[in-house]
Protein backbone atom coordinates (compact mmCIF):
# COMPACT_ATOMS: atom_id res chain seq x y z
CA UNK A 1 0.00 0.00 0.00
CA UNK A 2 1.50 3.41 -0.93
CA UNK A 3 1.96 6.13 1.53
CA UNK A 4 0.25 9.23 1.14
CA UNK A 5 2.50 11.95 0.13
CA UNK A 6 3.45 14.17 2.88
CA UNK A 7 2.29 18.41 2.47
CA UNK A 8 5.62 20.12 3.67
CA UNK A 9 4.15 23.79 4.88
CA UNK A 10 6.88 26.82 4.64
CA UNK A 11 8.43 27.26 7.94
CA UNK A 12 7.23 30.51 9.42
CA UNK A 13 10.06 32.82 9.97
CA UNK A 14 10.48 34.68 13.36
CA UNK A 15 11.40 38.50 13.81
CA UNK A 16 13.22 38.76 17.26
CA UNK A 17 13.42 42.74 18.01
CA UNK A 18 16.59 43.78 18.38
CA UNK A 19 15.77 47.20 20.29
CA UNK A 20 13.15 48.49 22.83
CA UNK A 21 11.50 50.92 20.04
CA UNK A 22 11.60 47.13 17.78
CA UNK A 23 9.55 45.36 19.93
CA UNK A 24 7.32 48.49 20.20
CA UNK A 25 7.32 48.51 16.76
CA UNK A 26 6.06 44.83 16.45
CA UNK A 27 3.33 45.19 19.18
CA UNK A 28 2.15 47.86 17.45
CA UNK A 29 2.01 46.35 14.40
CA UNK A 30 0.42 42.99 16.37
CA UNK A 31 -2.53 45.46 17.03
CA UNK A 32 -2.96 46.79 13.65
CA UNK A 33 -3.27 42.76 12.46
CA UNK A 34 -5.42 41.27 14.94
CA UNK A 35 -7.59 44.73 14.88
CA UNK A 36 -7.80 43.61 10.27
CA UNK A 37 -8.47 40.04 11.50
CA UNK A 38 -11.28 41.00 13.25
CA UNK A 39 -12.63 43.42 10.64
CA UNK A 40 -12.23 40.04 8.09
CA UNK A 41 -14.20 37.85 10.81
CA UNK A 42 -16.70 40.54 11.25
CA UNK A 43 -16.92 40.43 7.22
CA UNK A 44 -17.31 36.58 6.86
CA UNK A 45 -19.89 36.47 9.81
CA UNK A 46 -22.10 39.31 7.55
CA UNK A 47 -21.20 37.00 4.56
CA UNK A 48 -22.45 33.70 6.28
CA UNK A 49 -25.54 35.27 8.05
CA UNK A 50 -26.89 36.44 4.51
CA UNK A 51 -26.06 33.21 2.80
CA UNK A 52 -27.84 31.00 5.48
CA UNK A 53 -31.16 33.50 5.82
CA UNK A 54 -31.22 33.49 1.89
CA UNK A 55 -30.87 29.66 1.89
CA UNK A 56 -33.34 29.64 5.44
CA UNK A 57 -36.02 31.46 3.16
CA UNK A 58 -35.71 28.97 0.59
CA UNK A 59 -36.17 26.43 2.78
CA UNK A 60 -38.58 27.24 4.65
CA UNK A 61 -41.57 26.71 2.37
CA UNK A 62 -40.53 23.65 1.74
CA UNK A 63 -40.20 22.83 5.84
CA UNK A 64 -44.31 24.28 5.78
CA UNK A 65 -44.98 21.94 3.10
CA UNK A 66 -43.27 18.42 4.40
CA UNK A 67 -44.64 19.26 8.23
CA UNK A 68 -48.46 19.68 6.52
CA UNK A 69 -47.85 16.34 4.22
CA UNK A 70 -46.77 14.71 7.52
CA UNK A 71 -49.31 16.17 9.61
CA UNK A 72 -52.31 14.92 6.84
CA UNK A 73 -50.37 11.54 6.93
CA UNK A 74 -51.02 11.16 10.69
CA UNK A 75 -54.16 12.03 10.70
CA UNK A 76 -54.85 9.46 7.68
CA UNK A 77 -52.97 7.05 9.73
CA UNK A 78 -54.73 7.31 12.76
CA UNK A 79 -57.95 7.00 11.36
CA UNK A 80 -57.07 3.56 9.67
CA UNK A 81 -54.68 2.18 12.62
CA UNK A 82 -56.34 -0.30 12.82
CA UNK A 83 -56.21 -2.00 9.13
CA UNK A 84 -52.81 -0.90 9.53
CA UNK A 85 -51.43 -2.59 12.75
CA UNK A 86 -53.49 -5.41 12.09
CA UNK A 87 -55.31 -4.65 15.34
CA UNK A 88 -52.46 -3.89 17.54
CA UNK A 89 -50.65 -6.69 16.13
CA UNK A 90 -47.15 -4.58 14.75
CA UNK A 91 -46.46 -1.11 15.50
CA UNK A 92 -45.10 -0.35 11.58
CA UNK A 93 -47.19 -0.31 8.23
CA UNK A 94 -45.53 -0.41 5.16
CA UNK A 95 -46.63 1.06 1.88
CA UNK A 96 -45.07 1.70 -1.35
CA UNK A 97 -43.70 4.58 -0.67
CA UNK A 98 -42.34 4.01 2.53
CA UNK A 99 -43.83 3.29 6.09
CA UNK A 100 -45.26 4.88 8.83
CA UNK A 101 -44.43 3.67 12.37
CA UNK A 102 -45.92 3.85 15.93
CA UNK A 103 -43.16 4.31 18.75
CA UNK A 104 -43.70 5.01 22.15
CA UNK A 105 -40.50 6.42 23.83
CA UNK A 106 -38.60 5.68 26.99
CA UNK A 107 -39.78 7.12 29.95
CA UNK A 108 -38.39 10.55 31.07
CA UNK A 109 -38.44 12.65 34.37
CA UNK A 110 -39.62 16.19 33.79
CA UNK A 111 -38.65 18.60 37.12
CA UNK A 112 -40.28 22.11 37.13
CA UNK A 113 -39.83 24.14 40.38
CA UNK A 114 -36.78 22.12 41.46
CA UNK A 115 -36.01 23.96 45.22
CA UNK A 116 -40.12 23.39 45.64
CA UNK A 117 -39.65 19.53 44.51
CA UNK A 118 -36.64 18.72 46.66
CA UNK A 119 -38.82 21.08 49.63
CA UNK A 120 -41.65 18.40 49.29
CA UNK A 121 -39.18 15.38 48.83
CA UNK A 122 -37.75 15.75 52.46
CA UNK A 123 -41.25 16.96 54.23
CA UNK A 124 -42.62 13.53 52.86
CA UNK A 125 -39.44 11.53 53.70
CA UNK A 126 -38.45 10.21 50.43
CA UNK A 127 -34.55 11.27 50.80
CA UNK A 128 -33.78 8.25 48.32
CA UNK A 129 -35.29 10.28 45.49
CA UNK A 130 -32.62 12.93 45.96
CA UNK A 131 -29.10 12.36 45.51
CA UNK A 132 -26.22 13.46 47.20
CA UNK A 133 -24.21 15.77 45.08
CA UNK A 134 -20.40 15.13 46.39
CA UNK A 135 -17.48 17.44 44.72
CA UNK A 136 -13.79 18.80 45.68
CA UNK A 137 -13.69 21.89 47.07
CA UNK A 138 -10.90 23.06 44.91
CA UNK A 139 -11.03 26.91 46.42
CA UNK A 140 -10.84 25.50 50.00
CA UNK A 141 -7.35 23.30 48.71
CA UNK A 142 -6.16 26.68 47.09
CA UNK A 143 -6.66 28.28 50.40
CA UNK A 144 -4.32 25.77 52.52
CA UNK A 145 -0.62 26.59 53.44
CA UNK A 146 1.78 24.65 51.52
CA UNK A 147 2.45 21.91 54.06
CA UNK A 148 -1.22 20.98 54.60
CA UNK A 149 -1.65 17.15 54.59
CA UNK A 150 -4.31 17.93 51.71
CA UNK A 151 -2.03 18.73 49.38
CA UNK A 152 0.01 15.56 49.69
CA UNK A 153 -3.02 13.10 48.84
CA UNK A 154 -2.86 11.43 45.84
CA UNK A 155 -4.38 12.63 43.03
CA UNK A 156 -4.57 16.23 43.81
CA UNK A 157 -1.72 18.75 42.00
CA UNK A 158 -1.62 22.22 42.08
CA UNK A 159 -0.34 23.87 38.86
CA UNK A 160 0.88 27.13 37.96
CA UNK A 161 2.20 28.15 34.84
CA UNK A 162 3.97 31.70 33.11
CA UNK A 163 2.29 32.42 30.09
CA UNK A 164 3.52 35.42 28.24
CA UNK A 165 0.79 37.08 26.42
CA UNK A 166 1.06 41.13 24.37
CA UNK A 167 -1.90 43.25 24.30
CA UNK A 168 -1.74 46.05 21.88
CA UNK A 169 -3.33 49.11 23.27
CA UNK A 170 -6.39 50.45 21.97
CA UNK A 171 -8.89 53.23 22.06
CA UNK A 172 -12.44 53.06 21.12
CA UNK A 173 -13.92 56.46 19.27
CA UNK A 174 -15.75 58.58 21.37
CA UNK A 175 -18.78 59.60 21.20
CA UNK A 176 -19.83 62.89 20.08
Amino acid sequence: MATKPKSKRAAVTVHVPQTRDDANTAIRLIGIDQRELARIEANMNDELAAVRERYEANASPLRDAIQSRIDGVQIWAEANRATLTRDGKVKTAQLPAGELAWRITPPSVTVRGLEAVLQRLHIMGLKEFIRPKEEINKEAILETPTAHPVRAVEGISITQREEFIVTPFETELSEV
